[in-house]
């Protein structure tokens, strides 16, 4: 019986003859020091997404000199491999944009280079979601590992941090109440060390949520970039990767549908990202689980907001961290979890969390279900004829006057017609319009953080500090107001956003998940018939994206990379 290739001897390079691919493969690894003795090792591949351009990961490189010291400790052979790195605030015009692309290049590369198991070095908003995405595909032995979140800074004795309080000061520059050298004072104090945005922003979310699936060794979602606690939970991982070649389980064991349903009651007790909505379903397609935005709203009204991080809440990362990061709050939310699933530390999570203690009565952060922070219904899934395949709305962070409104429409066409036209005095926009943004979906634009539209200047300089607001795009996890977004079908695909006209009703109506456009379908009729969709973009990645991308309440994956 021919025994299973493995190690170096996995995937061989195609010469049509195996024995001279697996000799030339030593030759040339021979030139890297590598001898016989280390070849004979499994091999751990770890997926590197440094990048001058990716600030947030600016302490990865110490990183994945940690892992390999667990891979080698555990007779493992560490072979680190570059992919593409996104760069939240750096990529044009949306990271968004790029996540499948690196779903798709890490899944080749795991798939194409010999590997008997891989550690995924992850972190900013979008390189997680594709890493998982990537590992449900692959299917070979794979667990997670994040960068972290910064640490807060200090400005005239007030603690801040990215993004929640980027976008507060801005809010108030644009207000008027900060003067020019004031916020530039405050540019240089949110983000005071690298990792991830220390909020409960897509980054912290996505990486409370992967290790909740089981794809990440117990308290690695919250220990800030660059501590110690951060660097030994890397070297634990290498010597953990070592063991998962040799004896798995694999990511189709872990990512189940009891998984998937755990992930979505921490999704709502931490007040999560919206954007972890898009990303869940995108991991499940991979994964052949059927979630919906219906399992995220029946998640949401049983679970109350139990952990207090901005934006939602008013402390940080670190704060949770502290308190004992996603275990502890499992130990909380044990009476509803699935405490059948069993992650990449082989064990069920009943047996893990036997083992664990109770929130603390000496910290603030992780609430109890008995004593919760706020009320269940923080993720709210609203349908109408605005969106008659799903929206949603971050309640946790609306305001609660706004949550039943009614008023007229003011249109933008894209996210760049709104930033040229949205302090325009002469639209006359007052706190009762809803100001609505359309062709800012997958196929329009990539789906970027445009959501969240400011206030016209001429309000926040009143004091007005939120509207309805309702788009086809995303919004930044650390972004808070009432703000209905991945309204799907999107306007490009000629959704009903596609037909809104300057001055028509829209409702809004959340105690009945509603959202809708008060305009007689006769009329609707007529505008439908005028519709003409954008253009494709000419060429390259930005085509393929847009003929392929499936909308927002289905993950936004690509139709062919999604079984």
């Amino acid at each position: 019986m021919t025994r299973p290739l493995h190690g170096i001897d996995r995937g061989l390079t195609s010469y049509g003859d195996a024995g001279f691919s697996r000799y030339l493969r030593r030759a040339f690894l021979a030139s890297a020091g590598f001898d016989r003795a280390d070849l004979d090792r499994p091999v751990v591949g770890i997926a590197d997404t440094s990048s001058d351009y990716t600030t947030c990961h600016r302490h990865m490189p110490e990183i994945v000199a940690a892992v390999k010291r667990g891979v080698l400790e555990a007779g493992g052979l560490p072979l680190a491999f570059p992919t593409a790195s996104l760069a939240e605030i750096l990529l044009s015009p949306t990271s968004m944009l790029y996540r499948n692309l690196l779903a798709m290049e890490t899944e080749e590369m795991i798939r194409a280079q010999p590997m008997d198991a891989v550690v995924l070095l992850g972190g900013c908003d979008k390189t997680v979601p594709a890493q998982l995405m990537a590992a449900a595909s692959a299917n070979v032995p794979a667990l997670c590992v994040v960068t972290g979140p910064m640490t807060t800074g200090s400005w005239r004795g007030e603690r801040l941090g990215a993004c929640t309080d980027c976008r507060r000061f801005w809010g108030r520059y644009r207000a008027g109440e900060v003067d020019e050298i004031a916020i530039a004072e405050v540019e240089q104090a949110l983000c005071p060390t690298g990792g991830t945005c220390m909020v409960m922003g897509t980054a912290s979310t996505m990486a409370c949520l992967t290790e909740t699936l089981g794809m990440m060794l117990p308290g690695g979602a919250t220990a800030p970039s660059g501590s110690g606690d951060r660097l030994r939970h890397a070297v634990a991982s290498g010597r953990r990767a070592v063991e998962l070649a040799n004896q798995g389980p694999r990511p189709c064991e872990v990512l189940t549908r009891a998984a998937f349903h755990n992930a979505l009651l921490v999704l709502s007790a931490t007040s999560g990202s919206t954007n972890a909505i898009v990303h869940l379903i995108a991991i499940a397609r991979r994964a052949g689980v059927a979630l919906t935005l219906d399992d995220v709203h029946d998640a949401s009204q049983r679970v109350p907001l139990l952990v207090d991080c901005k934006p939602a809440g008013s402390g940080y990362l670190e704060d949770l961290h502290r308190a004992g990061g996603v275990p502890v709050l499992l130990k909380a939310l044990e009476p509803l979890l699935d405490t059948s699933t069993t992650g990449v530390t082989g064990r069920s999570l009943r047996e893990l969390l036997s083992e664990q203690s109770p929130p603390a009565a000496w910290q603030e952060t992780i609430r109890t279900l008995g004593k919760p922070l706020g009320p269940t219904g923080a993720l709210v899934i609203l349908r109408g004829s605005l969106a008659p395949d799903g929206a949603v709305l971050k309640r946790a962070a609306a305001s609660e006057a706004l949550l039943r409104h009614r008023g007229p429409a003011a249109v933008f066409e894209s996210p760049e017609d709104a930033a040229a036209r949205i302090d325009d005095p002469s639209l006359r926009i007052t706190p009762r319009h809803v100001l609505v943004l359309r062709n800012a979906g997958p196929v329009a634009a990539g789906m970027p953080e445009a959501g969240s539209l400011p206030i016209p200047r001429h309000l926040a300089e009143q004091g007005l500090r939120d509207m309805v607001r309702v788009s086809d795009a995303r919004m930044s996890g650390t972004a808070y107001g009432t703000v209905v977004l991945h309204c799907s079908p999107e306007a490009a695909t000629g959704g009903p956003l596609a037909l809104v006209q300057d001055g028509d009703l829209i409702e809004l109506d959340v105690a009945n998940r509603r959202i809708d456009l008060l305009v007689d379908e006769a009329e609707l009729a007529r505008r439908r018939q005028r519709f003409m969709p954008p253009p494709l973009p000419e060429r390259g990645w930005r085509r393929l994206y847009a003929q392929h991308v499936l909308p927002a309440h289905l993950g936004a994956d690509l139709d062919f990379l999604a079984p």
